[in-house]
């Protein structure tokens, strides 16, 4: 019986398939998601095709407009037209998030690293080349943090606060989880795909997936045109989403000061009586200053309650996360 020798490279295909990744030879997918950046979107298109060309690997960038109502996907209609060979255009039906529009992006990669950038040219692309040197290290994931931050004091501070609850309640290692200029191995995108959450804050969830992850220093500027996209609510949403997704501690820690004031309830209520028997009892001021307090641990618990259960449930009815209107790609075999 005569052995045939196996065809190396048909073996690594295969194993590419079972593994589920894409066959094409993509290296590098680039995902942005893009909302009423109409401003911007000449000038960043741009500098990152020519960072992406200058590296001299085969990439795609996918952007993904999140319900713009701007001129937004005129633009990238036009960006697409011009760089069919790289460019790919999701665009939403409606307007779903910054988070959710990632998830899109995520869904149509095909390279084995991906890096996300935002469209507002704060993060550069020309520092996209530095992840990517990061990587070939053997890093798995490497997130950038903003070494010198060019947003407001408000921001920058609201920020800090909640890279230290995190650090505390998650036990998530990370230096910014709010800059998304960060680049991933694919198997750990796929396990972010997978989890199909309402609300998946994509930095925590990729950290927690990641076994080597690093953070590198990268550069911060201005915005090129228009303001934040953020206001304090979803400022708030974002904290919100980033303790009830990865950690208990909010709960555990209502439990604990419920039991406390328990205790301090008990205490008070024998003073009071003890007062009473002795006739030093006088007025309710305090009374009611101790059921107003009581009242608000009440309110704040039934809220915790809610966030969790509200996150059950979503994640009971599986709803789509978004629907998509059009996708501009270039058509296999062009």
């Amino acid at each position: 019986m005569t052995l045939r020798a196996q065809d190396p490279n048909k073996d690594v295909a295969r194993r590419k398939r079972t593994a589920g990744q894409d066959t094409t030879g993509v290296d590098v997918s680039v995902v942005i998601p893009v909302f009423d950046e109409q401003e911007t979107i000449d000038l960043l298109s741009a500098r990152l095709l020519r960072t992406m060309d200058n590296l001299g690997r085969k990439y795609e960038i996918i952007f993904v407009d999140d319900g713009s109502r701007d001129e937004t996907p005129q633009k990238l209609r036009e960006l697409f037209k011009k760089r069919p060979d790289v460019v790919k255009v999701i665009t939403f039906n409606g307007n779903y998030g910054q988070y959710v529009a990632i998830l899109a992006g995520f869904e149509h990669v095909s390279g084995d690293t991906i890096v996300t950038l935002d469209a507002d040219l704060q993060n550069p692309p020309e520092e996209i080349p530095n992840l990517l040197n990061k990587m070939a290290d053997g890093y798995d994931l490497v997130g950038g943090y903003r070494a010198r931050r060019q947003d407001n004091i408000f921001r920058t501070y609201v920020s800090r606060i909640i890279n230290v609850i995190r650090a505390k309640t998650t036990g998530l290692e990370m230096k910014d989880h709010g800059c998304m200029l960060r680049a991933y191995k694919k198997f750990i995108i796929d396990e972010v795909v997978k989890t199909r959450e309402t609300s998946t804050f994509i930095t925590a969830l990729a950290q927690k997936f990641a076994g080597n992850p690093v953070d590198i220093p990268v550069a911060h500027e201005e915005r090129a045109a228009g303001g934040s996209k953020y206001n304090l609510y979803k400022l708030i949403r974002i904290a919100f989403d980033l303790l009830t997704g990865f950690s208990l501690v909010p709960l555990q820690v209502f439990t604990l000061v419920g039991m406390v004031i328990s205790f301090a309830s008990c205490i008070y209520f024998f003073v009071e009586l003890f007062k009473k028997v002795i006739g030093h009892h006088h007025g309710y001021g305090l009374h009611f200053a101790f059921l107003f307090l009581l009242l608000s641990v009440l309110i704040l618990g039934v809220g915790l309650l809610g966030e969790y259960l509200g996150r059950a449930y979503f994640a009971v009815c599986e709803h789509p996360r978004f629907v998509i209107r059009d996708i501009l790609k270039k058509k296999d075999g062009e």
